[in-house]
């Protein structure tokens, strides 16, 4: 079993059978179990939707055109209740990410930063040296409120403490709120650490600038909505789809058509171009 899975899947388990131990009396081990995954499921989903699709090919690379006020319901309702990520500091590193990929000035990673080094700047990253978060939703009330140091402290005690409440168990509530943002932070050395490290995963582009490599793997495919095909993406960074294969699992897609069929969000002409040297049939939106 490849590494990364065999991390995940002991996180998983770690955190149903701490579900079970940590369950109190009333709710039991099975119903225990039953929350815990639905804690689990729900932040997941909703941190996808949120970094994967909005900020990320909505925001960060103007791929898609989200409507503003499902792009402000997101951020505000993911950084109340779920995971919290400052809206605008995560565009403004991504963007980097992408103009120094693994060179000095990339915040996420440098090429001879290991396992250890990468997962301390999952929680600290580089410091920015460039400002590139400046469009009109960066500065909209949404994005600056939700970005400032005054809403992160309160918003997660506010997150903790509902989660005690509606679980009856201050116990419980930490065991499923710490749990979860382990596996958060597996999913961040998925794109920051092993899919830049060209140990792993594939390469469709031989692209020198870069180590981006493609993780096709089921479980990372679906737990990042498809960001670890990072070896696709840094080859054309503004194309909506990380997929460039017909063949390749894409979880991300599927939650965007399923976003484009509510009317929540289109295409933009530069995310809807196929490029000649991508070989998708159709762009599948």
């Amino acid at each position: 079993m490849k590494s990364y899975n065999a991390v995940a899947l002991a996180i998983i388990l770690g955190y149903g059978l701490a579900c079970m131990v940590a369950a109190p009396g009333a709710i039991g081990p099975w119903r225990g179990l039953a929350v815990g995954a639905a804690y689990f499921l729900a932040c997941w989903f909703l941190a996808g939707v949120y970094l994967a699709d909005v900020l990320h090919l909505g925001v960060a690379h103007r791929a898609l055109d989200f409507k503003p006020w499902f792009i402000k319901a997101v951020t505000i309702v993911n950084n109340l209740f779920g995971i919290y990520v400052g809206p605008t500091d995560w565009v403004n590193r991504h963007r980097l990410h992408h103009k120094h990929s693994d060179h000095e000035g990339d915040p996420n990673k440098l090429a001879d930063d290991g396992f250890w080094r990468t997962l301390y700047l999952c929680v600290f990253p580089y410091r920015c040296k460039e400002n590139t978060a400046t469009d009109p939703i960066c500065r909209s009330w949404t994005f600056r409120a939700t970005s400032h140091w005054l809403f992160v402290a309160p918003s997660q005690i506010f997150n903790f403490a509902l989660l005690s409440y509606l679980v009856g168990s201050w116990t419980f509530a930490a065991v499923m709120w710490v749990g979860m943002r382990i596996f958060a932070l597996w999913v961040n050395m998925i794109q920051n650490y092993w899919t830049h490290t060209r140990a792993f995963g594939y390469r469709r582009y031989e692209d020198e600038r870069d180590n981006a490599m493609n993780i096709g793997d089921w479980l990372p495919v679906t737990a990042t909505f498809s960001a670890c095909l990072q070896n696709n993406h840094h080859h054309y960074p503004n194309l909506l789809r990380l997929s460039h294969s017909d063949s390749e699992y894409d979880f991300g897609l599927l939650t965007i058509k399923a976003m484009k069929a509510l009317g929540l969000v289109a295409a933009t002409p530069k995310g809807a171009m196929i490029p000649a040297d991508v070989s998708l049939s159709r762009l599948g939106l």
